[in-house]
């Protein structure tokens, strides 16, 4: 099953090469749909400086968000793993402020997460708690937890993360990350279930991975919440 997750294909597009998943119910709910490319027709001045185009100014679409701009507006080329690019592509200045936000997010987040660490967990319906692996799976859709036995948690399903914390630090520190409750839903349940991952020492005695592994779990719901602000900031700022 594991192999299905993981499989990729080579695919090109009119923007370029992408990997992405062999099946399209396993793509993560990080990525993006690439956008339908304005007609040419459609757009004879760049949508920035209002250049119009000709045999010397030549037309180019952002590939994230599918505008024609002019060389000048359009030129620089910028990772983007949420539509899976294998390469740089070619972003209008928004987009691409937007995608190197993202980077740092795939960069250093997601790894943390899909590498893993050690946790006590619990269940709200259970005192027991069972010392436990948890990691992101590598195509972002599913929390695994290794222990005693195998839990999958569906990312999608999330509803609330909630960081608990030792309160201050002597001197007036920050707090320190202990632990965390997550609210999710399951299929064919009405009521959300709870669970508690609790920060402990792994198996070589270290348990800072655990709390590094938390912040980027808080990291990534502020990420979620701030690009959504983001982009509603670029769709009004084009639609001006």
């Amino acid at each position: 099953m594991s192999s299905l997750r993981d499989g990729k294909k080579l695919v090109r597009s009119p923007s370029g090469l992408r990997m992405v998943p062999e099946n399209e119910a396993f793509y993560s709910p990080f990525s993006l749909d690439e956008p339908q490319w304005v007609p040419d027709k459609e757009c004879p001045r760049c949508m920035q400086c209002d250049a119009k185009f000709d045999f010397i100014i030549r037309k180019h679409h952002c590939r994230r968000c599918g505008r024609c701009f002019c060389d000048k507006c359009c030129s620089k080329k910028v990772p983007l793993p949420r539509m899976c690019f294998v390469d740089p592509v070619r972003q209008c200045a928004e987009c691409g402020l937007i995608s190197q936000k993202e980077m740092e997010f795939y960069d250093k987040q997601l790894k943390v997460l899909m590498n893993g660490a050690t946790f006590l967990v619990s269940w709200e319906s259970s005192e027991k708690s069972e010392k436990t692996v948890c990691r992101l799976s590598n195509n972002h859709r599913s929390l695994f937890l290794d222990g005693e036995n195998h839990y999958e948690v569906e990312f999608s399903r999330i509803s609330s993360v909630q960081i608990l914390t030792d309160g201050f630090t002597p001197g007036g520190g920050n707090s320190r990350a202990t632990g965390m409750l997550i609210l999710y839903g399951t299929a064919g349940k009405e009521e959300q279930q709870q669970l508690k991952l609790t920060a402990t020492d792994d198996y070589n005695g270290n348990r800072k991975l655990s709390v590094t592994w938390l912040s980027a779990m808080h990291k990534v719901n502020v990420w979620l919440n701030a690009l959504g602000l983001i982009y509603k900031q670029v769709a009004s700022k084009l639609e001006t």
